[in-house]
């Protein structure tokens, strides 16, 4: 009863916490300037219009990030994607780096259909759709591959767009930018090396969970004031994607760079289920077209900016370090606890699927 009770707290607070730090955007990409040996995108895919008497239609696309990461890459080959295969005739205007709100804001705003389109991860729709929560289950993707697997099965992708449509969203597809990793002033070779380490994480409950199972001491606070807090030893690390290590300059900051992958960073292709609805069978085609072309490429936009920003951090004079096999079954049997949590949270025919998914995909 007891543990219920804490369980129902917790919610309760990410519900109202998720809708207050969530929405300045969250964790995102500041809009420092790219390092010089940035890559270019990848080669787009010429496609042909999927129709020649598709009706015109003008949508908006929001997100929270800069447009030199792969959210804003994935947000931008989805729009021009839309305009190719419907000759021109739907358009997307892609308003990046949080001009219209942050991640909770648009999420809100794309559910009440003042904005068409949100590209943003998954943690900061959580207080609209509690499910979401069972991506917040830590280090149960093996790899990003088997994760990308599982994202395409359909025995778990259509309980997570069925609880998109409840709340009245359409989810067109999940991207990602691959995990989330920790940075420190502490090197981390054992499961006693976490121990009392203060980490800035997001509002979270089940984020600052895991932490604390693994020894640490989560510390929340404002995206904005990780820097400084960092380099005056406020708090020793922080977890974000290697991009978002790059593009602020943590590495600056930070010793080590570690390689936790205890979060894939999903990033969601989020439309208005009304929204889609009203829309022609071929327009609906279009967007739908749309989406299956863009994820995979946004995919493979990840997978090669993530080595660069490896080198980049590397190149700075910190220490990329992985984690051993022995150390990674070490973190995953500790942090049993916040798998229950999660699944108290989500249900068991949720959480089943996941891990049945995972099962299937390795």
């Amino acid at each position: 009863m007891k543990r219920n009770k804490l369980i129902a707290l917790l919610l309760a607070c990410f519900l109202v916490l998720g809708l207050v730090a969530c929405g300045g955007g969250g964790d995102t990409a500041t809009t420092t300037p790219a390092p010089e040996n940035t890559p270019a995108p990848a080669d787009t895919t010429a496609v042909e219009p999927l129709d020649d008497d598709i009706e015109p239609h003008t949508f908006t696309l929001a997100n929270a990030s800069p447009d030199d990461t792969v959210t804003g890459l994935f947000s931008h080959e989805f729009a021009r994607l839309v305009s190719e295969l419907s000759g021109g005739a739907m358009t997307v205007d892609v308003f990046p780096n949080s001009q219209l709100g942050g991640d909770a804001e648009i999420f809100t705003n794309v559910g009440v259909g003042e904005i068409d389109f949100i590209v943003g991860t998954t943690a900061p729709q959580v207080p609209t759709i509690p499910a979401l929560a069972i991506f917040d289950l830590p280090v149960v993707f093996p790899s990003a591959q088997v994760a990308r697997q599982v994202f395409e099965d359909p025995a778990f992708m259509d309980l997570v767009r069925a609880e998109y449509e409840a709340a009245g969203y359409r989810l067109l597809g999940f991207a990602d930018q691959y995990y989330r990793v920790m940075s420190s002033n502490v090197r981390i070779d054992s499961m006693d090396d976490f121990n009392g380490v203060r980490i800035r994480t997001m509002e979270n409950p089940f984020h600052m969970a895991f932490w604390s199972e693994l020894g640490a001491s989560p510390t929340p606070m404002a995206f904005a004031e990780v820097f400084i807090a960092l380099q005056q030893g406020t708090i020793d690390a922080q977890e974000n994607p290697h991009e978002v290590i790059v593009a602020n300059a943590f590495y600056e900051v930070q010793n080590y760079v570690i390689n936790t992958n205890h979060l894939l960073h999903i990033i969601a292709l989020v439309t208005n289920d009304a929204t889609f609805t009203s829309l022609s069978p071929a327009q609906q085609n279009v967007l739908l077209e749309a989406a299956n072309i863009a994820i995979p490429w946004a995919r493979a936009q990840a997978d090669a900016r993530v080595q660069q920003r490896i080198d980049v951090i590397e190149a700075s004079g910190s220490t990329v370090l992985n984690l051993s096999d022995e150390l990674r079954a070490e973190i995953i049997a500790t942090v049993q606890p916040v798998y229950e949590m999660i699944r108290e949270a989500v249900g068991d025919t949720l959480y089943n699927a996941l891990i049945e998914a995972v099962d299937r995909a390795r």
